[in-house]
């Protein structure tokens, strides 16, 4: 993919709903992670987030991904919230050493921490204590949703500041899409009753501004809250970093083209990104 110093995805690689479209006829769930790899540079990996794969399963996706492709997986469950980042050291190495393979293979983006909306200001100690014992061979983003991280208080300043001195960014969430549609069907109702409804602080943090779009089913209603997100692109490349941008739609099964309007939005706006692939 000639996406350059920008990366670009979908939140999985793996949709039956896709066969015909992103992936060819008749193709398997065996043949999807290269067939993705041949479209997009990157996805993110929430199946981590419940439960590991298997190191022989790694050791295929190291195969099966093309060049320059990167994984940004999601932080166990059980680290973020059942042990809410305190004695979870065991689980911690356990994750990053089963993707050791695939840091190795240059394979890896940001994997990011998804904290849950209890995870407020009075917790901020633990999070600074977990992310200083990371290691220094991977890359990290991490997701708040407690609404004190949006009030743009001290509450937020001391957490932007922490993030900012690791040089760890902050994932940026942006659902205002999803939310100003018409929840006439029930993909739409399901992901509103899922997905956090929180104001959108565009700020990068650390070296990989990482944004997870969060869409309307219609394709083309999307273009108002995706323009805006042109411009801190620009400035990003401009300023050298790497953006991860995921695009989202209630089912997905829209994703990928919604994704391929948002490239051709931004190769107009920074014609540096190049083409996707055919």
């Amino acid at each position: 993919m000639a996406l350059a110093r920008c990366y670009l995805g979908c939140p999985v690689w793996s949709n039956r709903d896709w066969i015909g479209e992103l992936f060819t006829a008749g193709s398997k769930p065996d043949d999807f992670l290269r067939q993705y790899s041949a479209a997009f540079n990157t996805v993110e990996g929430n199946n981590c987030f419940y439960g590991l794969p298997k190191p022989e399963t790694v050791l295929r996706w190291r195969e099966d991904a093309a060049p320059g492709f990167r994984f940004c997986f999601k932080f166990p469950r059980a680290i973020s919230h059942e042990r809410r980042l305190r004695h979870c050291a065991a689980e911690t190495t356990e994750f990053l050493n089963r993707l050791t393979p695939l840091a190795e293979a240059d394979r890896m983006g940001p994997s990011f921490l998804q904290l849950p909306p209890s995870f407020g200001p009075s917790d901020l100690l633990a999070l600074r204590d977990y992310l200083t014992t990371l290691p220094q061979g991977f890359q990290y983003a991490v997701e708040v949703r407690h609404r004190a991280f949006f009030a743009k208080g001290e509450d937020e300043r001391q957490l932007n500041r922490l993030l900012l001195d690791l040089g760890i960014d902050r994932v940026m969430l942006d659902s205002r899409a999803l939310f100003s549609a018409d929840p006439v069907d029930s993909d739409t109702r399901i992901a509103q009753s899922k997905k956090p409804r929180l104001p959108v602080h565009a700020i990068s943090l650390g070296p990989r501004p990482f944004i997870r779009y969060i869409g309307h089913p219609d394709l083309e209603a999307n273009r108002p809250f995706l323009e805006p997100w042109l411009d801190k692109l620009a400035l990003w490349l401009s300023e050298g970093r790497e953006p991860h941008v995921f695009i989202h739609t209630p089912n997905n099964r829209l994703a990928p083209h919604l994704a391929r309007r948002f490239h051709e939005m931004l190769q107009a706006r920074c014609p540096e990104v190049g083409a996707l692939p055919s």
